[in-house]
């Protein structure tokens, strides 16, 4: 791994001297968003890449540079959120990981790992991405979501030196959202059969009342790419399960703990069923609330923990006052955090 770290900060060096890396219009928004490829090392399954996203703040004197990572099933497409740090006087970058969203190859599987480490790279490349801008603020924000919460976590971790201020985590996938039973036997068991027939495909079920609550042809407000973001959620790999369950028990164990602050942001509460009803508008359709606090508290030293009530699982696509109460409890977290 640490090899093809190496590898990946070389390509990045010769692609940020070259023509072909320049930054280009977002293929999404447009509004003043702007993208560019990183090519990677070639994987098990053949090329690969990444894609950051950008928008910049005209702020005379930025106040820092905030990095967004996307979870599982998603891609960035919240432009609000942008918006609001751009607004606000941060210049804001988004991580498309590979195999997701606009880094999606032809032939690709879409969301395919077998370690949470193989994201690694593309959030080293991100980072030095935002150096070589030459922009004038000192200090990055990592903010994550969901899976991304979780690798971020991870990453930082184990990689305690790199140029990372705080970390924001907008419902981190810590843990599991099933019984007893699941946890501890169940997703053991497909863990170990990944690691011999990583490829074999399992079910997660045809549930897709969460897709409903955001989908604004549903009940929600939001429109986004369904087939980067799929409304109801296809087979993963038995060895995507062994990659996440790895990484939540490594965060468990004898690592140090994360030293730079963490704002630790969630819903209030989780609502459960197979049916739809307006529960699913004010609560986390995804995650159980109650892990994410447990597990995140124990992330590092100086961790702020924020419950948002009626709050989705992507705190960002929320209804309008537990939104509000979202990017409140941001703002005046980073406030205290960020040393102008």
């Amino acid at each position: 791994m640490k090899l093809r770290r190496i590898l990946t900060l070389l390509l990045l060096l010769v692609s940020l001297l070259t023509a072909s890396a320049q930054w280009l219009p977002d293929t999404v928004f447009g509004q003043g968003y702007t993208m560019r490829y990183i090519d990677q090392p070639d994987d098990y399954a053949g090329p690969e890449r990444c894609t950051v996203v950008r928008k910049l703040t005209t702020c005379q004197h930025p106040k820092a540079a905030i990095l967004y990572i996307h979870g599982y099933n998603d891609y960035f497409f919240q432009a609000e959120e942008g918006n609001r740090f751009v607004d606000s006087c941060y210049d804001f970058y988004a991580l498309d990981l590979r195999k997701y969203g606009r880094s999606i190859l032809p032939g690709q599987r879409k969301f395919q790992a077998r370690d949470m480490k193989e994201y690694f790279p593309d959030i080293d490349s991100a980072l030095s991405v935002i150096a070589a801008d030459g922009r004038p603020h000192r200090q990055i924000v990592l903010m994550a979501h969901s899976t991304g919460g979780l690798i971020t976590s991870y990453y930082l971790t184990l990689t305690p030196q790199a140029p990372v201020e705080a970390l924001i985590l907008n419902s981190p996938f810590l843990e599991w959202n099933f019984n007893g039973f699941m946890r501890k036997i169940a997703i053991p068991t497909v863990g170990f059969i990944g690691r011999i027939f990583p490829g074999m495909k399992i079910s997660q079920g045809s549930i897709s009342l969460y897709a409903e609550s955001l989908l604004k042809e549903y009940h929600g407000e939001w429109q986004y790419n369904t087939q980067w973001k799929t409304v109801k959620p296809e087979k993963v790999e038995a060895s995507w399960i062994k990659a996440i369950s790895s990484a939540q028990k490594e965060l468990r164990g004898k690592h140090p703990k994360i030293s730079i602050p963490i704002l630790l942001l969630h819903s209030d509460n989780s609502v459960y069923g197979d049916k739809w009803d307006d529960s699913f508008l004010h609560g986390d359709a995804v995650l159980n609330v109650e892990h994410i606090a447990r597990f995140g508290r124990e992330l590092g030293s100086d961790v702020t923990e924020i419950a948002i009530p009626g709050g989705l699982h992507d705190l960002a696509l929320s209804a309008e006052p537990a939104r509000e109460a979202f990017y409140d409890a941001i703002f005046t977290w980073l406030r205290k955090i960020i040393k102008n």
